[in-house]
């Protein structure tokens, strides 16, 4: 060795010591060195695409997940009935509503042809003391069998006949005119102008003369 020579290098490195990491080299490492790592769950990772859950990597815990998910059913059961309590009862509150509506439509109607028909009723009892003295004729018989069909159509019903047994809450007595043996409640003798009514609403009582039984 001459002088400003280096001594070669040890492959072995039995005098420089123990070989530090950068010493390793890829080539060094042999796949018995390579212990294989716990990758359970990760399989889901690979085959999926997607991150792994922390259930994928927790092999015990299943009591305690069984037991979440029937708190967590008996949650959402508890959350049903109460829904379909609410239903029911705005089911029944709407229907209740439709039920008035309903009802006032009805009864505005009714007032609006009570309003209409009441006036009328005057031109009718001329049209009946007309026909008491005899048939009408030419074209006031044409208007009044037309007015009566109009108001008929609306709703309106004349009633009140002789003989009827007096109801005073259809009946108006203008006078009792006696005693009638052939009668067995007070009764309608005479008829002095007709009744009207639509439906079961009044709008005129029937003004007669009544009879009364023998006592």
């Amino acid at each position: 060795m001459t002088q400003g020579e280096h001594p070669p290098e040890d492959p072995t490195g039995s005098s420089g010591g123990a070989p530090q990491p950068a010493d390793i080299q890829p080539a060094d490492i042999q796949p018995a060195d390579i212990q294989p790592a716990d990758i359970s769950g990760v399989d889901n990772w690979l085959e999926e695409g997607g991150p792994v859950e922390p259930q994928d990597l927790d092999e015990g815990g299943t009591a305690g997940d069984d037991t979440a998910a029937d708190d967590e059913l008996v949650v959402n059961q508890m959350a049903l009935a109460e829904r379909t309590a609410d239903l029911q009862r705005l089911q029944a509150e709407f229907l209740n509503y439709k039920r008035r509506v309903d009802r006032d439509r009805d009864l505005i109607r009714e007032n609006a042809t009570y309003v209409v028909l009441t006036p009328i009723i005057d031109v009718l009892d001329n049209i009946d003391r007309a026909r008491e003295h005899g048939p009408l004729e030419d074209g006031f018989k044409t208007v009044a069998e037309q007015l009566e069909r109009v108001v008929s159509g609306l709703g309106l019903t004349k009633y009140g006949e002789p003989g009827d047994a007096f109801d005073p809450t259809l009946h108006e007595a203008l006078s009792h005119i006696g005693v009638d043996p052939a009668v067995e409640v007070p009764t309608a003798k005479v008829v002095a102008k007709a009744g009207y009514k639509i439906g079961d609403r009044v709008l005129r009582a029937a003004q007669v003369l009544v009879v009364d039984p023998a006592s």
